[in-house]
């Protein structure tokens, strides 16, 4: 199987419909859920679609594990290649990892300043004309709203595409029925797309809701949903 073909047939058009289209250039979108999820995987498959598509992306860790991250990655492309018998699997993967930088940072002790300093330095100086930024374990939930205006105005003037994943930080937080914890809806007017992931035990899936589609705020299932037992998006 081709490259073009497996697009085509990838459960992420499908995604993309559910959103009419895609995030698209200078927004921002959130999968949220409680922690152990899957929002790493799915965020990694989000990347590995567009890499699949000759896109350029930057995928910034949070969580102090690089190796974690590279791992995933490489799983995630052998569960699509081994699923779609991909001609010359091992040529492909490498060929993509031109397309795609890790960077990590402590949102602790790292500025938001500091990190869109050096993602626009990678860009501009590097020569590297992102398409995506990946915020991978962000903790969006106790950043200030002042600090996500920034990430929002630097997709706009970069305009790339921004995904996070996000679980809440305290323990005392309330989640509604899509999965979304009170804590995240304090942005909800910064945010362009929100995703709530929680896991169905009777389905035996993890069930994406689209909770904001840009500017219509109406919980809808989406079209697709995650495997509990890969982390991929499926149909």
């Amino acid at each position: 199987m081709e490259i073009q073909e497996l697009n085509a047939l990838s459960p992420l058009r499908a995604f993309d419909q559910s959103l009419n289209g895609g995030l698209g250039k200078g927004n921002l979108g959130v999968l949220v859920s409680r922690h152990g999820i899957g929002k790493t995987a799915c965020l990694v498959h989000l990347s590995t679609d567009k890499l699949f598509r000759n896109e350029h992306v930057i995928h910034v860790s949070f969580s102090g594990n690089v190796e974690h991250v590279i791992n995933w990655y490489k799983e995630v492309f052998r569960q699509i290649s081994d699923g779609r018998s991909l001609s010359d699997a091992a040529t492909v993967y490498n060929s993509l990892l031109s397309n795609r930088v890790v960077m990590n940072f402590s949102q602790e002790n790292v500025s938001v300043d500091k990190v869109l300093s050096s993602l626009e330095t990678l860009i501009r100086q590097g020569s590297f004309e992102a398409d995506a930024v990946m915020f991978d374990g962000y903790k969006l939930t106790v950043a200030s709203e002042d600090d996500v205006r920034k990430i929002k105005q630097f997709a706009l003037d970069m305009r790339l595409e921004v995904w996070f994943s996000v679980s809440p930080v305290r323990p005392d937080v309330i989640f509604d029925e899509n999965g979304v914890p009170s804590t995240i809806m304090k942005y909800k007017e910064l945010i362009d797309v929100l995703i709530g992931l929680k896991y169905n035990e009777s389905m035996d899936k993890v069930i994406m809701t689209l909770v904001k589609n840009h500017d219509i705020l109406d919980p809808l299932p989406m079209r697709v949903s995650l495997d509990p037992k890969t982390m991929l998006i499926t149909n």
